[in-house]
């Protein structure tokens, strides 16, 4: 019924904007036949001046309506009319129509973009636009006015994309007019040159020169001008230390705090490394070492005590790599204590105050624990806290069926505990496709874990029978007994109780630090990196990113340096594994994106078969027609190393093609990238090509 109310207008609207697509065709060919070009201005120049000359007012009110008419229906010239501006009118008056009459034009162009194209686009690149809208929605304007700044774009298309966007109007048309006025002044000051010209006069007089260099400044001139208003306006009721202790100070020691402090001193600068608990954070405390050290144990038929000793070695060999001793040699000047910001460039350490040009914020995630009835008072544990447990749960209820929540779920259903997987949603592994999450199920129901999706938690109970979590499912109540309960719903990141809040570091909606592309924050001096500010909660890009938070907390604005997330892999280390890089079909689809899916049992591989391990499968997603990866999904054994080949591929633009010429050795699971990679190659072979090489080979035959 929806569909047949807003058929009509949708057609409607499509209709004119065809009509205003004809309408602009129209124009521009009329304005073939009287070119409007520099040569005919000048030609044409004299008898214009003395028109105006006659009739001033008419002649600067028909000069602006032009001009928001060309500028409305985005035909060529504007830039022409611009520069006739200053011939005709001269640099005062001529910047004055052309700034009012070039704003209100891109206005109404951006209303009519609103109109006509903005339901059909949303409809069409959904996801696009809603991270557009997010952007807009943190820093429109400013965003807009550096666009204008450095016309990358041509403003034609910033008006119609505007339009496409939540941006308000208001807003837009202020933009518009502070963004364009430099270039406008520059292109105005040009025409102005021309009315000193005779008819054969040089055209590159010195006036023009001069415009045409500022103008060609402007793209390198305009970031530096935009990144000192925004300085400007942050470090209001601050005072910048004339001198610094050190070029670098970092809050946090997990893996984007110790790499973003190697990096630092690996060139040189004086860097101090604050960490208010363990060194190595949590992926070497309390999360993946003792994670995978768990998995890996109750994989090879270890007991709980066993798992425990194993996890507390892993941990303990690891230890040395990330220690303070390690870092100080390293030339780390390495603080054990609780950090807290002071001002932009000063941070408080154990009663000392240090100053700094930069800071990097690398404060990481803690487990997220929902307002739970009851919750607080029974016996639960978070990923944090589960390796205190020193006997097995009977009975362990795990609240979350993502990654961790499916980890754990299986590693103590092999070391004994009869496990219930509680997941709110209708699947595991949220994220990943239909298939990946029945493999999970799969896997987990043969290991002995209860599943229950569709279930959301209510709250926790405790009578005299112990302690147990009531569910909804359907509308009615599930009582789920439980000796342990492991919540396993989330994480969030830690961004209170060291100076944000006072400071005025700006957060975005889902809680984490707002920051740029290169990661800097609202402040200019002070970057974010790893789980504290995403927009991935994994160590492996926690480092990656931390070492670009360094380069650019020394070295900007001098250079910049920006982290790309082309080719993201993330594992999940169930048995089977499970790895993915880039899109999978689900995200392609909400995308609209036109792709192809390859898909390949380890049932065909040698190896597997060779080893009766051939559960699992690959799923490659290419782009329609070409052999370019979106994205590679992985279920099986050793699936993160076979993921690495797929994700050096995307990082790099090498398409399947490329990953089939490489030689693979026999017999690995590797061969696996080497056949899914023919069998997209054999899925695109032409039959006509086909037929022409057989009657080729015929033809050889005599």
């Amino acid at each position: 019924m929806s569909t047949t109310t807003h058929r009509p207008a949708s057609l409607a609207r499509l209709f004119l904007f065809g009509a205003l697509i004809v309408l602009v065709i129209a124009i521009a060919a009329h304005l073939g036949g009287h070119t409007l070009t520099l040569e005919a201005l000048q030609q044409h120049a004299a008898s214009l001046r003395r028109t105006i000359a006659t009739h001033p007012i008419i002649s600067a009110a028909v000069y602006f309506a032009l001009y928001i008419a060309a500028t409305a229906l985005s035909v060529p010239g504007a830039i022409i009319l611009t520069i006739g501006a200053g011939a005709l009118f001269g640099v005062i008056e001529g910047s004055i129509l052309v700034s009012f009459a070039s704003s209100i034009g891109a206005s109404l162009a951006f209303l009519t973009a609103r109109f006509l194209l903005r339901d059909m686009a949303l409809g069409r690149f959904p996801g696009l636009f809603a991270r557009i809208d997010q952007g807009i929605a943190r820093d429109g304007a400013l965003y807009l006015i550096s666009l204008r700044l450095a016309p990358v774009v041509p403003f034609v298309a910033v008006n119609l994309l505007a339009g496409l966007t939540k941006l308000s109007l208001r807003r837009f048309y202020l933009a518009s007019q502070i963004g364009m006025l430099p270039a406008t002044l520059i292109y105005v000051n040009a025409g102005a040159g021309l009315a000193t010209l005779g008819r054969h006069g040089a055209i590159l007089t010195p006036r023009l020169i001069i415009g045409l260099l500022l103008l060609a400044a402007l793209p390198m001139i305009a970031p530096r001008l935009r990144d000192l208003f925004i300085a400007r306006r942050a470090y209001a009721g601050f005072t910048r230390p004339k001198h610094f202790d050190r070029n670098l100070i970092v809050i946090g020691a997990g893996a984007a705090g110790l790499v973003s402090a190697y990096v630092a001193s690996a060139v040189r600068a004086k860097v101090t490394l604050i960490e208010a608990a363990r060194m190595g954070g949590d992926c070497l405390n309390t999360g993946c070492v003792p994670s995978k050290a768990l998995l890996h144990a109750a994989r090879h038929g270890a007991d709980f005590s066993a798992a425990r000793a194993a996890v507390h070695a892993a941990i303990t060999g690891i230890a040395p790599h990330d220690s303070v001793a390690r870092y100080q040699s390293l030339g780390v000047d390495v603080r054990i204590g609780h950090a807290m910001i002071e001002t932009p460039w000063s941070v408080t350490i154990n009663g000392e105050t240090l100053t700094t040009r930069a800071i990097v914020i690398a404060a990481g995630a803690e487990p997220f624990v929902p307002a739970l009835p009851g919750l607080a008072d029974s016996p639960f544990a978070t990923s944090e806290t589960l390796w205190d447990i020193e006997a097995l749960p009977a009975r362990l209820v795990i609240l979350g069926g993502g990654p961790i929540g499916c980890e754990m779920a299986q590693a103590f259903a092999r070391l004994g505990s009869h496990v219930t997987l509680v997941e709110m949603a209708d699947r595991l592994m949220l994220r990943e496709d239909d298939a990946v999450s029945a493999a999970m199920v799969t896997r987990l129901t043969r290991d002995g874990v209860t599943i229950r999706t569709a279930h959301r938690a209510i709250a926790v109970q405790h009578d005299a029978d112990g302690y147990s979590l009531r569910a909804e499912h359907d509308g009615a109540a599930t009582i789920i007994p439980f000796d342990r309960l492991l919540v396993a719903i989330g994480r969030k990141p830690r961004v209170t109780g060291y100076g944000l809040e006072a400071l005025g570091v700006k957060l975005a909606k889902s809680g984490i630090i707002e920051t740029g592309e290169t990661l800097q924050t609202s402040f200019p001096n002070i970057f974010a990196c790893g789980d504290v500010s995403g927009p991935y909660q994994l160590t492996h890009v926690a480092g990656f990113q931390g070492g670009f938070a360094a380069l650019n907390a020394l070295f900007a604005p001098l250079w910049r340096f920006k982290p790309s997330y082309r080719a993201v892999p993330a594992v999940t280390y169930t048995s089977p594994e499970i790895a993915r890089v880039g899109l999978n079909e689900r995200e392609a689809k909400a995308q609209n994106l036109a792709y192809e899916l390859t898909h390949y049992d380890f049932a065909e591989l040698d190896r597997a078969i060779a080893e009766g391990d051939t559960e699992g499968f690959i799923t490659v997603l290419t782009r329609k027609g070409s052999d370019q990866i979106l994205g590679a999904t992985i279920v099986g054994t050793q699936a993160g190393e076979l993921l690495s080949s797929f994700t050096l591929a995307m990082q790099n633009k090498l398409g399947l093609k490329k990953l089939m010429s490489a030689i693979y050795p026999y017999p690995t699971r590797s061969e696996a990238i080497r056949a899914i990679a023919g069998q997209w190659r054999q899925n695109h072979t032409s039959p006509r090509s086909l037929a022409i090489l057989e009657r080729f080979h015929r033809w050889r035959r005599g």
